[in-house]
């Protein structure tokens, strides 16, 4: 009787090896597409390549090993439709590639849902970049695989990561003119010691109460420099659906996005904000960053 017990045990335990992937789904284009086989989960029914990299940076002296965190990855889940996916990933980059692994999954069907920090004092700095998207299984991978490999390309052009933009300085003494920069936005900003900041209020609802511009829930442009050789940084807060094409405009006009994360909680409607950074002409700055504007329900007048 015992060993009844213990071939039927052994029986049961081989089952779901038998049965790993289901029927009617390939993963096939996931590898052939990222050049990585993919393992498998079966409780959760996910596919996931991963891509270590060894040796970024270190804390305190001490190397972040990929299993603790320097590991970029993409998890594919089928869904209804016959081969389409659903992918979530997260890559993790040094600065100067940040903007052509977002640019690498703009271009090709893919969502970045979030960009932030996941160390302190860690030498280079680190960021992660989040990514999703939904759709055929063999295009999802392909475009998974130009993220993947954006780094590469960046680091083979550039063996070390770089410590500062690529721009010159901009002037230590500021001088905008706020004339043209007002004409732009649709208002008055504020000048300051040269510079300039426009600003523009995104009211939310929170715990009964409103929450808004002077909250810090705004969307802003702020200048230095002067017109012809200036920075614009700033933040945008804008709805979940608004957050790809802002970000696609701000990329096409060749500004960088630093981070994008939520600043509160529990807030309706729920907001995602994204910080930027950009340099050249002051009112091309402006024109980039209004143009922006202009794809949410920001009210840019007033």
């Amino acid at each position: 009787m015992l060993k009844t017990v213990i071939i039927c045990t052994s029986f049961v335990l081989a089952v779901p090896a038998v049965l790993a992937q289901p029927a009617g789904f390939d993963p096939a284009p996931i590898e052939h597409a990222t050049g990585i086989k993919p393992t498998y989960n079966a409780k959760e029914n996910v596919y996931k390549v991963s891509k270590p990299r060894k040796d970024m940076a270190e804390v305190n002296g001490w190397k972040l090993p990929p299993f603790l965190g320097t590991s970029s990855y993409a998890a594919f889940t089928p869904m209804g439709k016959s081969g389409e996916v659903m992918v979530m990933g997260d890559n993790v980059l040094y600065q100067d590639e940040v903007g052509p692994a977002m640019d690498a999954a703009l271009q090709n069907g893919l969502e970045v849902t979030a960009l932030h920090n996941h160390f302190f004092f860690e030498e280079p700095r680190l960021y992660f970049m989040h990514v999703g998207g939904m759709g055929d299984a063999g295009a999802m991978a392909a475009a998974v695989r130009k993220v993947l490999d954006a780094p590469q390309r960046v680091r083979s052009a550039h063996d070390k990561p770089a410590t500062a933009y690529a721009q010159p300085r901009v002037p230590a003494e500021s001088r905008i003119s706020a004339g043209p920069l007002d004409a732009i936005f649709g208002k008055k900003g504020e000048s300051n010691n040269g510079m300039y900041k426009a600003s523009f209020g995104r009211p939310v609802k929170m715990h009964g109460s409103t929450a808004g511009e002077a909250m810090g829930v705004n969307t802003w442009a702020g200048f230095a420099g002067n017109d012809q050789q200036a920075v614009v940084d700033g933040d945008f807060a804008v709805l979940e659906k608004e957050l790809q094409p802002v970000l696609k405009s701000l990329r096409g006009a060749g500004i960088n996005i630093v981070a994008i994360h939520q600043h509160m909680t529990g807030e309706e409607p729920r907001l995602i904000f994204l910080h930027y950074w950009g340099q050249g002409k002051a009112q091309d700055l402006a024109k980039a960053v209004r143009a922006a504007i202009d794809l949410t329900a920001t009210r840019s007048a007033g």
